[in-house]
C-alpha cells in the first residue's frame, strides 16, 4: 500500500525545512488514532462503547501497522475490551517514532541530529521527497476547499485531523473557520461502514478527552 493515515498526519505535523513538529501533542494522538483506524479498516481491531477489542491479530503485510497490532494484541491478551484512550495514551509516543522510521525509511524524510546548546540531543526530520505531500494536500484541498467527493481514505484522515484539531496544519493558508464546518461534514458522512464510522467516532471522543486532561493539568 501506499502511505499510512499515521505517516500522512505526520507528514503534515513536519515543517518541510527544518523537519521540526508542529503541534506536536496534537500530532501524535492522531498519529496513534491513525494507526488504531488502519487497523479497524483492515478487520484487525473493532471499537465500540470507546473500548477496543482485537479480533484477528494476523499480518496485514504493512510493517508500521503489524508493529503496533503485536504490540496492541500483547497489550490485551487478557481478552478484556481496553480503553481506547488508554491506548492512545500508551502507545502514542511509540507510535510517532515508528511512522518517523517509516517515513524514513521510504525515502520521504531524512534524519538529523544535533544538540541543543551543545547538550541536548535533537532530532528533526526536514523533508527528503516532497511529491507525496504535495498530493496529500492536494488531495485534502480537492475534498474540503474545493467540495469534490473525498475516498474513504481521505475521509478517515479528514475525520481524523478534525478530531484532533489539526486544521492549521492541513490547511496554512486557509482560515480554520473556512475548512472546519466541512471537516465536520466529511467526518460524520456515511462514508463508511457502520463499524468504522463507531471507530472515528470513539476516538474523536478519547482524543478530546486525552487533549482536555492534558491542558487542565499544564494550566493547573
Amino acid at each position: 500500500m501506499g502511505v499510512t493515515l499515521a505517516e500522512e498526519i505526520m507528514l503534515l505535523s513536519l515543517d518541510d525545512e527544518s523537519g521540526a513538529a508542529k503541534e506536536r501533542q496534537a500530532a501524535g494522538w492522531a498519529v496513534a488514532g491513525g494507526i488504531l483506524l488502519e487497523l479497524v479498516m483492515a478487520g484487525r481491531v473493532t471499537v465500540a462503547d470507546g473500548r477496543l477489542e482485537v479480533t484477528r491479530a494476523a499480518p496485514t503485510g504493512v510493517a508500521l501497522l503489524d508493529g503496533r497490532l503485536e504490540q496492541l494484541a500483547a497489550w490485551a491478551r487478557d481478552g478484556r475490551r481496553r480503553k481506547v484512550s488508554d491506548w492512545l495514551t500508551k502507545d502514542q509516543p511509540r507510535a510517532v517514532a515508528a511512522t518517523v522510521e517509516s517515513l524514513c525509511a521510504r525515502g520521504v524524510v531524512t534524519e538529523e541530529r544535533h544538540r541543543a546548546l551543545g547538550v541536548f540531543p535533537v532530532r528533526r526530520y526536514p523533508e527528503a521527497d516532497g511529491s507525496v505531500e504535495r498530493e496529500l494536500r492536494a488531495r485534502l484541498r480537492s475534498a474540503v476547499v474545493d467540495g469534490a467527493d473525498p475516498d474513504g481514505r481521505t475521509s478517515g484522515l479528514v475525520a481524523l485531523l478534525h478530531g484532533a484539531g489539526l486544521h492549521r496544519q492541513a490547511f496554512p493558508d486557509v482560515p480554520r473557520k473556512q475548512v472546519e464546518p466541512r471537516m465536520a461534514k466529511i467526518a460524520e458522512g456515511h462514508w463508511a461502514g457502520a463499524g468504522v464510522r463507531d471507530a472515528i467516532r470513539n476516538m474523536q471522543a478519547a482524543m478530546a478527552a486525552i487533549t482536555t486532561a492534558v491542558v487542565v493539568t499544564t494550566v493547573m
